[in-house]
């Protein structure tokens, strides 16, 4: 059997068009080691890519520039809990739509995937006016009066990322490859529908929890607007508030400490999607094969 050679254009178009993807990211590691003198240099861009000086000191001014350790300590936590609990919902929900049959599944299936076509920022007003008068919670009443309710709190900014229509579609397409004579299996071993579920359908769904991780761990530790508005205090900013008001400190924004900060923040998700990458296309494979 002859082996398959792959197309030598085909892999010079994709080391051409990574490479550009990649370039960015060269870019801003350049600037971080470089001085604010060469970074507003006039001579062309192509002589200073790489820094005549490298300034390591750039990421220690930065990181005492501002309360770093616990920006990193907020947005790790809500990630963390976000995720965690956004694959058990989704995960669930998922389930139950593709495997359990009730009435009216596939009505409220459908109704749910309208939430798809609603941007989040059109319910952030709603969102907020719920968790901030969330009764007996913040010191409020039971009608939701007297406190702060959910407002400036790890819960407040992680709660809307708990569970989403995209979560529960890419579950549930998944689920519906498993034959349903795994089902039956399950039942002669005398199996429930939570025991099915646990010991056979959850380690067996190891590319979709990555797939979906990754995709909610970018989306908390990316997220900026949401994290501002139900935030007030200084101790309760993400990594995205603190680098858009570690602009605003000086009157002439210093790029080198700037880019340096955005360095340490995209790092933890690059390591995130280099061990998990393998699972995150498989399971975007694989979940849309089934309808």
């Amino acid at each position: 059997m002859k082996s398959k050679r792959a197309n030598p254009i085909l892999v010079v178009v994709f080391i051409a068009i990574s490479f550009i993807m990649f370039l960015p990211f060269l870019i801003l590691f350049a600037n971080s080691l470089k001085s604010m003198g060469e970074i507003e240099s006039i001579v062309p861009f192509i002589n200073h890519f790489i820094p005549q000086t490298v300034h390591w000191d750039n990421y220690t001014a930065m990181w005492h520039a501002g309360d770093w350790p616990r920006f990193f300590y907020n947005t790790f936590v809500v990630s963390v809990l976000a995720v965690v609990i956004s694959l058990i919902i989704n995960s669930t929900a998922g389930y139950a739509f593709s495997r359990l049959h009730f009435k009216g599944r596939d009505v409220i299936f459908f109704l749910s995937l309208i939430a798809m076509l609603v941007p989040q920022q059109s319910s952030m007003i709603a969102n907020f006016l719920i968790l901030k008068n969330f009764p007996l919670a913040g010191g409020n009443n039971i009608l939701g009066q007297g406190g702060k309710g959910f407002w400036d709190t790890f819960f407040g900014i992680m709660s809307p990322g708990f569970a989403g229509a995209f979560g529960v579609f890419l579950f549930r397409q998944y689920f519906l490859n498993f034959p349903k004579s795994l089902d039956d299996a399950a039942r002669i071993d005398g199996l429930g529908r939570f025991g099915a579920f646990v010991r056979i359908y959850v380690p067996l769904s190891k590319p979709v929890f990555a797939t979906l991780a990754i995709m909610k761990a970018t989306g908390m530790w990316n997220d900026y607007f949401w994290p501002l508005v139900i935030t007030y205090s200084p101790n309760m900013r993400t990594l995205q508030m603190a680098l858009a008001m570690f602009k605003q400190q000086e009157q002439f924004p210093q790029w080198n400490m700037i880019s340096a900060a955005t360095c340490l923040i995209i790092l933890p998700l690059l390591i995130l999607f280099v061990f998990a990458q393998r699972y995150f296309v498989e399971g975007i494979v694989t979940s849309g094969m089934k309808g």
